[in-house]
């Protein structure tokens, strides 16, 4: 699609809420790259990053892992960097590693600093080599200092007492937790790490809210693991993400204009769900949890 063609849709205000002590106000929607980065080629993926920005959806979400994403972004950064909140990933124990992660990455984002860092993935970290002084949640302060980044954190797809772990023993800015009514039966951050951020205030940003991509793959464009069990149930999934207490915004990967369009219909006009709602979501949760099982990894 061209660019220009894409930029012809009325911006619409899409919601913002704080992101915990940031104090930065950020769309209830944000966007993830990792679609664009390895399934679109970069035409594609950099006019759509156009589109996202010119429909109010500033909070960027990448990682150097997401095949090309970063320099899709280099593109638009480099015209755009100061309309966006510009988020990325370091999967990294060690701090000389975090920041050499962080560093190549600045130079394929176009850009001297991000908005935020995470220390990727701690399912698959060892959590205390990265509450270590020389740990990688070390190196992103330091980074911080260089100024490299405004804020640090964390991300987590399971296993969530490490997460819970590091906000009891750090002090981080904002966690990024795979959060949907499904996976509320396996992993449980809802009740195992919200609260904790939610009386630190540390900021929340849900992602996996569709259940990710099916197979956890993007080569290619496909539907998410709740596609499954019916489309409805997709709007269900937001509202459910976003009505908790504490979460932000909802980071939705998406590989197209029409995806974008639909999540932006369902922002706009987001509710939290009744108790009616709720209790019909919570046996479909519950059946799914059970088809799906620990598919991000083990729960301890």
């Amino acid at each position: 699609m061209a660019q220009d063609t894409l930029r012809e849709v009325t911006t619409s205000t899409v919601p913002h809420r704080i992101l915990g002590k940031t104090g930065e106000q950020v769309p209830i929607l944000g966007y993830g790259s990792a679609p664009g980065g390895m399934g679109l080629s970069d035409e594609d993926a950099i006019a759509l990053c156009h589109k996202v920005i010119d429909q109010g959806v500033t909070y960027i979400d990448t990682a150097p892992g997401y095949g090309r994403a970063h320099v899709q972004l280099g593109q638009v950064m480099a015209e755009r960097r100061d309309e966006v909140f510009l988020v990325t990933k370091t999967a990294a124990d060690e701090a000389e590693q975090a920041l050499k992660v962080l560093e190549n990455g600045l130079k394929d984002l176009q850009t001297d600093h991000v908005d935020l860092v995470y220390v990727h993935s701690m399912g698959n970290r060892d959590v205390d080599r990265v509450l270590a002084p020389d740990g990688a949640l070390a190196g992103l302060r330091e980074a911080q200092r260089r100024g490299w980044t405004r804020f640090v954190g964390v991300t987590a797809h399971n296993a969530p007492w490490r997460t819970a772990h590091v906000l009891r023993e750090a002090d981080i800015d904002v966690v990024m937790l795979a959060i949907n009514f499904a996976d509320r039966y396996t992993y449980n951050f809802e009740n195992e790490v919200l609260p904790l951020a939610y009386e630190r205030n540390v900021g929340v940003a849900a992602m996996k809210v569709y259940g990710g991509a099916r197979g956890m793959t993007y080569q290619t464009p496909r539907t998410s693991a709740l596609a499954a069990h019916g489309s409805h149930d997709h709007e269900a999934a937001l509202r459910y993400a976003l009505g908790l207490p504490g979460v932000c915004t909802a980071v939705i990967g998406m590989f197209s204009e029409a995806e974008l369009v639909q999540n932006l219909e369902w922002v706009r006009r987001f509710t939290p769900l009744n108790a009616a709602d709720g209790i019909a979501l919570e046996a479909l949760g519950r059946e799914i949890a059970t088809e799906w099982g620990p598919h991000y990894g083990a729960v301890e």
